[in-house]
């Protein structure tokens, strides 16, 4: 595997309380069919208990606000984000079978980190470290939730893959697209309207590219 630099941290997270701010003031409770309050009430227990540790994220399950649905609420230079247009199955990406993922309606996602050490890493390659190193991959739903609260850690150049989401295909097999978040350059498809707007995309599980980490986290707490 190629050799990397860790480079320049990820901006930290924003208090639990402070994030379901942000989800609220989104629109995002709307989205999932749950009262204000009960998304307060749960991060203000949450950071009443502690022992999250640093970097600390909120997440909605993705059954109940998809990808598609949370993607177009990102921002950047006042761009809104978008889902490339091969990619409309966006929504049937879903947790790895090694993941397990609670059944609540809410949760938290402990120790994110953007995984710029691996930059340049195929997925093949990334997937059987992080589990050695005892990282979970993180969800694309969750990747999109830590650029909502954290625009900052999507970077030019410092941008990630979410390869806890994969499609699996009819015959049991996984479809070859893993998902990823970064930054539009406009071209193609995408229109020139959208440059540097928040993409998300995907690239092939064998492929290299030298801009895309791995986000991670150490575990998920319903």
């Amino acid at each position: 595997m190629p050799e990397t630099s860790p480079g320049p941290a990820a901006p930290s997270l924003p208090p639990l309380a402070a994030q379901a701010e942000r989800l609220i003031e989104l629109g995002v409770h709307e989205l999932a069919r749950m009262p204000a309050g009960e998304l307060r009430a749960f991060a203000s227990a949450q950071d009443a208990g502690g022992g999250h540790g640093d970097e600390a994220l909120l997440a909605v399950h993705p059954e109940r606000v998809p990808a598609s649905a949370l993607a177009p609420l990102l921002r950047r230079g006042g761009k809104p984000g978008f889902v490339v247009t091969d990619m409309s199955d966006v929504d049937g990406f879903g947790p790895l079978d090694a993941i397990e993922l609670t059944d609540a309606s809410l949760y938290v996602v402990t120790g994110v980190d953007r995984g710029d050490h691996m930059s340049n890493w195929s997925p093949e390659e990334a997937l059987p470290a992080l589990t050695k190193e005892e990282r979970t991959p993180l969800l694309l739903t969750e990747g999109i939730h830590w650029v909502l609260q954290q625009p900052a850690a999507l970077e030019r150049d410092r941008c990630f893959m979410t390869i806890g989401s994969r499609l699996r295909k009819a015959d049991g097999a996984l479809d070859a697209r893993t998902p990823a978040i970064w930054i539009s350059n406009g071209t193609g498809r995408d229109g020139r309207e959208r440059r540097n707007a928040p993409k998300v995309g995907w690239c092939w599980w064998g492929n290299r590219h030298t801009w895309l980490g791995f986000a991670s986290a150490t575990s998920r707490r319903p």
